[in-house]
């Protein structure tokens, strides 16, 4: 029988929706920490593959997800590019910052990221022949809005200031990164896909800073063509689409691109999701990441909740966001006994 979540992102309706996590292997997890400390540091994680491996397995050994989701990092791709990328404790990411053509004209091309991100590929190579035979395995990236945002600003911000700068004052600068980073994703994403990947997801987590016709020129249509040359190159091949807090523009937002799966954060109601979103593509979401702190009652309900107003069409159940580093592991098994058992 196909793998249950291929089966969701299909457009089929289950009795019981698969389900993943964002950020799955992560933090939260003892084991993930002991083998972080046995790498050293976040990056030589990421580019040790039966270390990458092994922390994309745990989430999938403790708790039986119907899928696994690749450790990795969206910032790895401009690190192959040619961009300075370094972890402070702590506080997160750091690049090197563009802010001009000079920046730009310093960066590789879009076919010459593979020697560096080859760690990435092995890592799904492993994945695909350890991963228990029902469960589907999932690469991403982060979609080219996201990250010409940390390019540019060098680490995350508020509002994305310095990215919106540079696309008003220096458009020509800013499109060519855009089209850069965008032909980069989809080599990136192809030979994840050649390595065993089933699924490949593209994270757009500041999408919502974008509006109106900014949204449909640096969120959409760099997913429609990510997406489309995808497809050509690996038919059948199902991608979920993650434009981050886009709200109404969540509204045709798969259809005009071809995913075939559209994520929700929970900033948006499930039942406005079911009646204006579902009859599109499959829903992936979307329970507030918060419960996997507080756990509770509140988790159960809203667990329920979210699974009753999608039940009438295909549906991925998740977190809305990314689980965070301060969540009871204990709060994951009562969310996935929730959602399998009522």
């Amino acid at each position: 029988m196909t793998k249950t979540l291929l089966r969701a992102l299909a457009g089929e309706t289950l009795p019981t929706p698969p389900i993943w996590m964002m950020r799955q292997a992560g933090r939260y997890l003892p084991e993930y920490r002991a083998t972080r400390a046995k790498a050293g540091d976040f990056l030589s994680l990421c580019y040790t593959p039966d270390l990458a491996a092994e922390v994309t397995l745990q989430p999938i050994r403790r708790y039986g997800f119907d899928g696994a989701i690749l450790f990795a990092d969206i910032l790895l791709l401009p690190q192959a590019l040619g961009a300075d990328l370094w972890f402070v404790t702590g506080e997160g990411p750091r690049l090197s910052t563009l802010t001009g053509p000079e920046g730009l004209g310093a960066l590789k091309g879009k076919d010459d990221i593979h020697d560096h991100l080859a760690p990435v590929y092995e890592t799904v190579r492993i994945l695909s022949g350890e991963l228990p035979a029902d469960t589907t395995l999932i690469g991403f990236a982060g979609a080219p809005w996201t990250v010409a945002t940390y390019m540019i600003a060098g680490r995350g911000t508020p509002d994305q200031g310095p990215a919106h700068a540079l696309r008003q004052s220096d458009p020509a600068t800013f499109d060519a990164l855009m089209a850069l980073i965008t032909e980069a994703t989809i080599e990136y994403l192809s030979l994840q896909v050649q390595a065993g990947a089933e699924v490949v997801k593209i994270f757009d987590s500041w999408a919502g800073s974008l509006k109106d016709e900014a949204f449909t020129t640096y969120a959409l249509k760099p997913a429609r063509r990510i997406v489309s040359e995808l497809k050509r190159r690996h038919p059948g091949l199902p991608v979920i689409a993650f434009p981050r807090q886009a709200g109404d523009a969540y509204v045709g937002f798969a259809k005009a691109t071809g995913a075939d799966c559209l994520a929700i954060d929970n900033s948006v109601s499930p039942d406005w999701a079911a009646r204006t979103l579902q009859p599109d593509s499959c829903i992936q979401g979307n329970l507030d990441p918060r419960h996997m702190v507080t756990g509770g009652q509140p988790l159960i309900d809203e667990t329920r909740q979210i699974v009753q107003a999608l039940k009438a069409g295909p549906h991925v159940f998740n977190l809305g966001h990314g689980i965070t580093p301060d969540a009871d592991p204990d709060n994951v098994q009562v969310m996935i006994d929730t959602v399998r058992g009522g």
